[in-house]
């Protein structure tokens, strides 16, 4: 009975021998942050004119803010103005047009994220087939091109298919068909499917060689052994290829649905020439929020149009990535 407290001493002692037997680790001291300025100095001053250009350019301007709840005058300036609180957001949902071009935004800018995912990974797995090298170049180069194209460009090239007289559509493709000449501009109903075909037909390339990086980055093992196993081809992008464009596809939509309320201005603007006719179904919030600035000059309902904007468009992105980060954590964009 007096054998086992003797023993569990002894075995404590042990224990207490050991670990003096262990040498102490020091504890590094955390170094101050003038210390850390200094040694890192050279990547700290090639860093500095990156964080002067997003001071300048993205934080200096959010002063503007202010004009969306003053009534701002020019004589006195912004300090100056008085103050109007909700009044120019309340003018901005109480017109007529609030239903319509808040639709018009939407539905546009849902309609072109869809077309740019769904045409755009697309293109960019047929790039990825095709095995000359030369062609696979010249096929991204032709599609890339209109990217670059400016949009004043591109209304015109619309307007030489579209023309009523000298239109391609009305003096070739109707009369070839026995159909009567269409004047484009004055008829609404065709804008809501021009305009997504426009934007597709600009932007897609762009979408697709990001796309394609991110395709041609999967390892080629994968691919064969899907085929040792006897996979078709479209089992290996549907198992193989679509999973690992999973995160770049969740990263790519929702920077877009971050702009959703965002309208291409130069789409809606140029593109259908300002026709009074095509409003219902061109009108969206950038175009109105210019034609009311041209019409009334009124500098705090185009800021409070601006403002609201921004933080849809950030709680959307919130939204959206929460739900993202439920369904897969690591898909999720933060």
């Amino acid at each position: 009975m007096k054998t086992q407290p003797q023993a569990g001493k002894a075995g404590k002692a042990a224990r207490l021998s050991d670990r003096r037997d262990i040498p102490d680790i020091p504890v590094r001291k955390r170094k101050s942050v003038l210390y850390n300025l200094g040694k890192f100095k050279v990547l700290y001053l090639m860093f500095l004119p990156g964080i002067l250009f997003l001071l300048v350019n993205n934080y200096m301007p959010m002063f503007g803010v202010l004009i969306a709840f003053k009534n701002v005058n020019y004589a006195d300036g912004i300090w100056g103005s008085p103050w109007s609180g909700w009044d120019n957001f309340k003018y901005l949902f109480s017109t007529s047009d609030a239903w319509e071009i808040t639709r018009n935004t939407l539905a546009y800018n849902t309609v072109f994220i869809a077309l740019n995912l769904f045409v755009g990974v697309g293109l960019a797995i047929l790039l990825n087939e095709v095995k000359n090298k030369a062609m696979s170049k010249l096929y991204q180069s032709l599609m890339l091109l209109p990217y670059f194209l400016s949009m004043i460009v591109v209304s015109y090239l619309v307007l030489a298919f579209l023309g009523k007289d000298s239109g391609f559509m009305n003096s070739t493709i109707l009369q070839l068909f026995g159909g009567q000449p269409i004047d484009w501009y004055s008829e609404p109903k065709y804008w809501p499917y021009i305009l997504p075909l426009v934007n597709t037909w600009k932007n897609i390339g762009y979408y697709a060689v990001i796309y394609l990086a991110a395709v041609v980055g999967i390892d080629e093992e994968y691919y064969e052994a899907a085929v040792l196993d006897g996979a078709s081809k479209w089992h290996q992008i549907r198992f193989i290829t679509v999973p690992f464009l999973v995160p770049l596809i969740v990263i790519m939509t929702l920077l877009q649905i971050g702009r959703i309320f965002y309208a291409d201005f130069s789409l809606f603007y140029q593109v259908p020439l300002e026709s009074g006719a095509l409003f219902p179904v061109t009108n969206v919030l950038d175009t109105y929020v210019y034609r009311t600035f041209l019409i009334g000059g009124d500098i705090g309902m185009s800021s409070a149009a601006g403002l609201y904007q921004a933080v849809v468009g950030f709680v959307l992105v919130l939204v959206s990535n929460t739900i993202v980060r439920r369904m897969d954590k690591d898909n999720a964009l933060f």
